[in-house]
């Protein structure tokens, strides 16, 4: 393990401890609903129970979706660095595969955990939508990254100009 490695774990161990104080009574629908509606009623008025349940409901759903692919995003980087892998620079079906799997155990552990909370309830399309979060910054990743010295060892070289070119061209003119 590179020296530095360690350092990448450090972001990635900091949004777990988000996501596990996010998984508390604290932040549960009813104790941030409450806040949020006083929040969105001082700003826009009275707004109907029932829309803002709808819109409360997506607003988590949201926050899922994002938190996980940051998740995602960050063990990535963390185990990219941890485990250098000689033909791969900056992306590896390895690295994200372990990143995936690590934040759809996560997901699974955080819905089991609220099953114990009166006020929170486990869900298995939580884990499927923070696990799809996952997949879905994974590709994201791979993506950008696939045309940025993926591979040290590409199947196919890339012919680049250099200077021996010109040296050929350069030659050839003399004879």
């Amino acid at each position: 393990m590179r020296r530095s490695a360690w350092k990448q774990w450090i972001p990635a161990t900091a949004w777990l401890g988000i996501i596990c104080f996010e998984s508390t009574d604290l932040l549960s629908s009813a104790h941030t609903g409450r806040v949020l509606y006083a929040v969105v009623t001082y700003f826009f008025g009275h707004v109907h129970p029932m829309v803002f349940v709808v819109w409360n409901h997506l607003l988590r759903k949201t926050g899922h979706v994002t938190g996980y692919a940051i998740l995602s995003w960050l063990l990535f980087r963390a185990w990219r660095a941890t485990l250098p892998l000689p033909n791969a620079v900056t992306w590896s079906f390895a690295w994200a595969r372990v990143a995936f799997l690590m934040t759809a155990l996560v997901a699974t552990l955080d819905e089991w955990h609220q099953t114990f909370i009166p006020s929170r309830t486990g869900n298995l399309r939580d884990i499927l939508l923070d696990s799809t979060a996952a997949f879905g910054a994974q590709l994201l990743i791979w993506f950008f990254l696939r045309g940025r010295g993926s591979t040290q060892d590409e199947p196919f070289p890339r012919l680049e100009a250099s200077s021996s070119t010109a040296d050929t061209t350069a030659s050839a003119a003399d004879k």
